[in-house]
């Protein structure tokens, strides 16, 4: 069996999802790699180190461990990363060497690790491929506060033209690659993330109440990164349009409580709007811990402006709680509008809050869109994603290993 070596610079895998930096790809390696593990496959997750009191292994499944390398100091801000690649390379090639680790298949996540796969790449003469998450030129076209270093937009496509394939979520992240950089579609593989469905599943929806608090409210939920892109500001603009908006919270999960200047900006909007006591920021919370906010829901929006695949929102349907989001990414590949949820195709709140309006005031219909959900979801766990992407990965190190012998 083959050996991974995954790269994921600046997101670590066990990292609590909704801070800063961490959202789904986070999730979606370290899912992905137990699940791979399980198979045979070994798994090296690397990633810089994000807290000091982090050892420099740790195991999270069979056969799959993330390592942790110093590139930089921990609080290092996004924006200066970029400095600090050459010295995440070093280190990593270091370990390799110390440890003797043989890798047949290098796989990097988001445009920074991909340049260190494509030096790797070359130092250990080895197949690479690539996911990006999130496209600059894609972001930067949406026009809502999105800045993107030009190092950035380049460094996407020489990490496109190098990479012996790229791996995206959706058919129209493989047509952005094409569009936006001219990417051959026969580089593209498109296989789309899963969910735990063991984890994420329905249950009591009193006693998920009963735990939280909040008994006798009609309950919106929204998970994820706090962010410009993510269309809060629509969601909370809903919010006060609903027929029934006193009787209704806003539950948002993520981000970080203390000094977030987008958060700051969204409780400052709740309360131009008057309904400051309906929206309730709770932070950031445990992967284990969001099933119980899925169940006390009635309803889950993903009102993102871009998403490339919006893996929240398959975990919330999983949970039995029927989605409205925009369309945009992944939603609009597994939510069937008017079945297991809606799918809003203008990016403004009317639209929005005539559809929680609807599903609010009437539970059967939004029992029945839940159960559909559950059903779709059931058909897209990590399982069945970690048997499609081994399926890939051989093929890849094989025609690599095909290649050489030609050559030779």
């Amino acid at each position: 069996m083959y050996k991974l070596a995954v790269i994921s610079f600046h997101g670590c895998p066990i990292s609590l999802p909704g801070e800063k930096n961490v959202g789904g790809m986070n999730v979606y390696l370290l899912q992905l790699a137990i699940e791979l593990g399980k198979y045979g496959v070994g798994v090296d997750i690397f990633t810089r180190r994000h807290n000091q009191a982090d050892p420099e292994v740790v195991n999270v499944g069979l056969n799959a461990r993330i390592i942790h390398l110093e590139a930089g100091p921990v609080s290092v801000s996004k924006e200066n990363f970029y400095d600090y690649l050459p010295t995440f390379l070093n280190n990593l090639l270091r370990f390799v060497r110390l440890a003797g680790s043989k890798y047949d298949l290098i796989h990097s996540h988001y445009w920074l690790s991909g340049l260190v796969g494509t030096s790797l790449n070359r130092e250990l003469g080895i197949p690479h491929v690539t996911t990006f998450h999130t496209l600059a030129k894609r972001k930067l076209q949406l026009n809502v506060g999105e800045k993107e270093s030009q190092i950035r937009v380049t460094s996407e496509s020489v990490v496109m033209n190098l990479v012996d394939n790229i791996v995206v979520s959706t058919e129209q992240e493989k047509e952005d690659l094409k569009r936006l950089y001219q990417v051959s579609p026969h580089k593209v593989k498109v296989i789309s993330p899963g969910v735990d469905i063991r984890l994420f599943m329905p249950t009591n929806k009193v006693s998920a109440r009963r735990k939280l608090g909040v008994m006798d409210k009609n309950i919106v939920l929204y998970v994820g990164r706090i962010e410009p892109l993510k269309g809060l500001d629509i969601l909370i603009d809903a919010i006060s349009k609903l027929e029934v908006s006193t009787d209704t919270m806003l539950m948002i999960v993520g981000g970080d409580l203390q000094g977030d200047s987008e958060i700051s900006r969204l409780k400052n909007l709740s309360q131009k709007l008057g309904i400051q006591d309906s929206v309730i920021f709770l932070g950031s919370v445990p992967q284990s811990e969001l099933p119980l906010y899925y169940n006390a829901a009635d309803v889950f929006v993903l009102p993102s402006y871009y998403e490339s695949f919006g893996l929240v929102a398959l975990e919330a349907m999983a949970c039995g709680i029927p989605v409205v989001a925009s369309r945009v990414g992944g939603p609009k590949t597994f939510i069937k509008s008017g079945e297991n949820g809606y799918i809003i195709p203008w990016h403004c709140a009317e639209p929005f809050a005539e559809h929680l309006d609807v599903l609010l005031s009437n539970p059967v219909l939004r029992d029945s869109m839940g159960k559909m959900g559950r059903i779709k979801a059931s058909s897209m766990s990590w399982e069945s994603v970690a048997n499609e992407m081994n399926s890939f990965y051989d093929s890849v190190i094989k025609s690599a290993q095909d290649y050489k012998r030609d050559v030779v």
